[in-house]
């Protein structure tokens, strides 16, 4: 019985880091878990990881780009803060004092 000896090839061989990396960023690598902590069949606490490593073009090709309407993020973004949503909020609340000021009065 003869046992011929063959040669393990390894992708580090045909390619680079480089290559690899290239690779990576053009195609996009999607990296998802989740870790879920129970006590006694009572769900505790639940953190979900979702991991998205590609290139800024291909994030944009898939409808992502947070990151130009964040004003953290870019110069040109606008810094809204949600000032009209605060402007609201502060109006109701001012009536709703009114309104209890008045029946506090009756």
């Amino acid at each position: 019985m003869e046992r011929t000896r063959q040669r393990v090839v390894h992708a580090t061989d045909t390619s680079n880091l480089a290559d690899i990396l290239e690779r990576v960023l053009d195609k996009g690598i999607v990296i998802a878990g989740d870790i879920k902590v129970k006590l006694v069949d009572i769900e505790l606490l639940t953190i979900q990881v979702r991991l998205l490593i590609c290139s800024v073009d291909k994030a944009r090709e898939m409808g992502m780009d947070w990151w130009l309407r964040n004003p953290d993020f870019s110069s040109k973004a606008v810094a809204d803060h949600g000032g009209e949503e605060l402007d609201e909020v502060k109006r109701r609340l001012a009536q709703l004092e009114q309104q209890a000021v008045v029946a506090e009065a009756r």
